[in-house]
């Protein structure tokens, strides 16, 4: 069983000296990521060999040494360490094909920091090695040590910090002994669910939608002023703090639902969509991407994990749309343009989500039997492992009843 780490993401609030020092910090880190970064890319030019985590931190007392980079002795030496860390990781995500090559950060993108140890929580604060104690906004504390401290700031000069604690418990154990709801993410509609009772819609909020115009007036000012100039500047963060208001209104959408489909089900199955493909699609890529359909999942799956449910995701070339959910009868065809149909073997008339909605659910309850687990799946209520009152308000149906 792995260690259960909980992170919370707060704002802080540096005055203008903890500014200065937080962004000298930043930009010393940014500096190092890209000084180390061209030189592994150097070094595999040359000799075919990378450089592992031990042989760039040897590196740094050169360059503290060194006249023209003796500034670097001013950072604190943790978030160098940290930062060759995570760069080591980045090229172990790139061969293992989890992610793309390492890229040189610019100093007009999002700046962070990250602080491996010595931070601690004091009253109506946040202390930092070298900083001192930053006023925050701390709204929620998990029980353990605090791991690690990340300090970002945004493109609108707003400051965060991300917390990670390790709480020195372990996941709930997955007993899969509540309701199975299976959903089908849309873009009409940004979900359709089916726990075998009755369907639900949730409709798609658009954010980019409501703020089109206004981004776009925006666009068009900032485009209409000089290089390097300082209104250039203030109208570019006025750019951002649209975008921070869609990205804000998104993960709040997405944080509600997800949380209220985590509170009444102990399974969710979702199909494994390809969104990197679809978004290929020049008509949809601007709606796909605005759904956030990627951000969605995660958040089901690890709320999910932390109340010891479970997360299926089938095939994402399961025929759920065009298969009859009453007599499995699956049409040849189903193009997007055809919302409802009529089974031509047992008549039964479909709205298309819903349908597949239905189909989800039936598919995952399928792999549930494979693994055993159907009958614990498909009866009784959900009991959380810490005690509390089961936040069901209805029981599933029977398993004679599904299919």
């Amino acid at each position: 069983m792995k260690s259960l780490h909980r992170a919370v993401k707060v704002r802080i609030y540096p005055n203008r000296e903890q500014s200065q020092k937080l962004s000298q910090v930043m930009g010393s880190a940014r500096w190092w990521w890209n000084y180390a970064l061209n030189l592994c890319n150097q070094t595999y030019k040359d000799t075919g060999k990378g450089l592992g985590r031990t042989a760039l931190n040897s590196v740094l007392p050169k360059l503290k040494k060194n006249e023209d980079t003796a500034w670097l002795k001013e950072c604190y030496s943790q978030v160098l360490q940290s930062t060759t860390l995570n760069l080591t990781r980045a090229f172990k995500n790139f061969f293992e094909k989890r992610a793309k090559y390492p890229r040189f950060k610019s100093y007009h993108g999002r700046q962070s920091a990250q602080y491996p140890q010595n931070c601690q929580i004091v009253e109506g604060g946040l202390k930092l090695p070298q900083v001192g104690v930053i006023k925050a906004s701390i709204h929620r504390l998990f029980d353990g040590e605090v791991k690690t401290v990340t300090i970002s700031k945004s493109s609108t000069g707003k400051y965060y910090a991300s917390l990670l604690f390790d709480t020195e418990q372990e996941y709930p154990e997955v007993v899969i002994t509540g309701k199975v709801i299976g959903i089908d993410l849309g873009i009409k509609d940004f979900a359709i669910t089916n726990n075998g009772e009755k369907s639900s819609k949730y409709n798609n909020p658009k954010h980019l939608a409501k703020h089109e115009k206004n981004l776009a007036r925006k666009q068009k000012k900032l485009a209409r002023c000089a290089q390097e100039s300082q209104r250039r500047l203030k109208v570019k963060k006025l750019v951002a703090r649209v975008y921070e208001r869609i990205s804000n209104a998104r993960q709040d959408f997405l944080h509600k639902l997800s949380r209220k489909i985590v509170n009444d089900n102990q399974v969710v199955v979702i199909e494994n969509l390809n969104v990197k493909g679809m978004v290929r699609n020049r008509k949809l890529a601007k709606a796909i991407s605005d759904v956030g359909w990627g951000m969605f999942t995660n958040f089901l799956d690890y709320k999910l994990k932390e109340k010891g449910g479970k997360l299926l995701e089938i095939d994402r070339f399961f025929p759920s749309s065009k298969t009859c959910s009453n007599c499995l009868y699956q049409m040849s065809d189903m193009p997007l343009d055809v919302r409802e149909w009529t089974c031509p073997s047992c008549g039964e008339h479909h709205d298309r989500d819903e349908n597949a909605a239905k189909n989800i659910r039936a598919e995952g309850i399928r792999q549930l039997s494979v693994l055993g687990t159907r009958t614990a799946a498909s009866g009784g209520d959900v009991r959380p492992r810490s005690g509390r009152k089961s936040v069901l308000r209805q029981s599933p149906i029977e398993s004679k009843n599904l299919r």
